[in-house]
């Protein structure tokens, strides 16, 4: 009888155990743990920062559902991993054992390393549920004094389409409240130029999105590094080509979202030939990591390297799709592993985006995500801003009926017309 453990019950963590409990043996069993006791739909959070879905919309508890699964939760979150044991030491001061262990955490925002940023200090977020309530209470008092927003990605960032997201949706949300005349909006971005998102640019990526700027008059500032951020300012300092200090800015501010570099999560930070120096999860082409070899990491806690050297540290984005490919990989390994075989499958490292723009969208496919590529696709349209919307409900309805399916392949894949994908490993 194997123990499965699962560190994380989001966007990764909650798949992984649907998908991996299809592929158990009748005595194997699969406990989850949880950094609190529900799932949110984390796509969702820049409406919910400008009060156009409410928590409730996008928020749900999965101990019912797991339950149904016959799968084990605990929603303590885990305080350290000790490899060496093969043990997870639990927030609640337990101790769990385990003999395969997925880590699916997301990140740790680390808001510490740009002074004054982060929402205990002078700027919003969107990055999990708890921000976005808080920033859409932020945008409320803001609509009732408008001035100038600050809104954008810090130096080390590698999510970049929802810093995008917000700042269109923002500019709908103004407009449709007629005040949008009093609002000057500076979108700042550590990417070596506009629509590069961490992955090199997609398409004509960085054409369509100067464009959707300058026609929204948002103005921006590329190669930027946000060196502290005070009450009502921001202090960003701008780069040339060759990473050489350009110019200073200090912007001012009423609002302002800037995300985060992302780092691992104290639970496995500094635990040698688990994680690299920033504490994302190493892991070789099955998604195990060389050193422990049953442990195994999926989503945005896995280290991947920039695409490539930008003159301001940008990092890679992970998409949804790459994720769900890189949960349905891990699946099929550690079944072979459990069989006596050595795993083999390998996720499609492929970056999939639907990034809503307020009032219409962009959706872009990046095959692989490396270039070159075989696919390099980027389009505009309402009809992106539909299909997210879409998107939403059958995601959330379909992690509420615990489903094991490919959600991202089916539903996205299936609307741009892709054939499934393979790996380009």
């Amino acid at each position: 009888m194997a123990h499965i453990v699962i560190l994380g019950a989001g966007i990764g963590g909650l798949p992984m155990a649907f998908e991996m409990q299809e592929r158990l043996r009748a005595d194997d069993r699969i406990t989850v743990v949880g950094n609190g006791p529900n799932f949110h739909f984390v796509p969702s959070n820049p409406w919910v920062a400008v009060n156009w879905r409410t928590r409730d919309d996008i928020e749900f508890p999965v101990s019912p559902i797991l339950e149904k699964k016959k799968i084990a939760f605990s929603a303590v979150g885990a305080k350290r991993v000790v490899p060496e044991k093969n043990q997870v030491e639990l927030g609640d001061g337990s101790t769990l054992e385990y003999d395969y262990l997925v880590i699916a955490t997301g990140p740790r925002l680390a808001f510490e390393e740009v002074e004054g940023s982060g929402p205990q200090a002078h700027t919003q977020s969107i990055c999990n549920i708890d921000h976005a309530v808080n920033a859409a209470s932020a945008w409320d008092a803001f609509v009732k004094n408008p001035g100038p927003i600050v809104v954008g990605a810090v130096q080390g960032a590698s999510c970049f389409g929802p810093a995008y997201e917000f700042a269109f949706i923002m500019e709908t949300d103004l407009r449709r409240r007629k005040i949008r005349d009093r609002v000057p909006m500076t979108f700042v971005t550590a990417e070596p130029y506009i629509g590069h998102l961490g992955l090199g640019g997609v398409g004509d990526s960085k054409t369509m999105l100067e464009s959707a700027l300058r026609e929204r008059h948002i103005k921006w500032i590329t190669n930027a590094k946000v060196t502290k951020v005070e009450a009502g300012k921001a202090f960003v300092t701008e780069h040339d080509d060759e990473g050489k200090e350009k110019k200073k800015h200090e912007l001012p501010f009423n609002y302002s979202m800037l995300l985060p570099a992302f780092k691992g999560i104290d639970a496995v930070i500094g635990i040698e030939g688990l994680v690299n120096p920033r504490g994302f999860i190493l892991i070789d082409e099955h998604q195990r990591n060389p050193k422990y070899k049953n442990i195994y990491a999926v989503g945005v806690c896995v280290a991947i390297p920039p695409v490539e050297v930008t003159p301001v540290p940008t990092g890679a984005p992970k998409t949804g799709y790459m994720i769900e490919s890189m949960v349905t990989a891990t699946a099929h390994n550690i079944r072979a592993e459990l069989d006596g075989r050595q795993p083999t499958e390998k996720a499609t490292w492929n970056a999939v985006c639907l990034a809503d723009m307020g009032d219409t969208g962009i959706a872009f496919v990046a095959l692989p995500q490396i270039p070159p590529r075989n696919v390099n696709w980027f389009s505009e349209g309402k009809w992106v801003h539909l299909a997210k919307v879409a998107f939403e409900k059958y995601f959330i309805r379909k992690m509420k009926k615990g489903t094991s399916e490919p959600i991202f392949e089916k539903y996205v894949m299936d609307m741009l017309g892709i054939k499934k994908l393979k790996s380009p490993q």
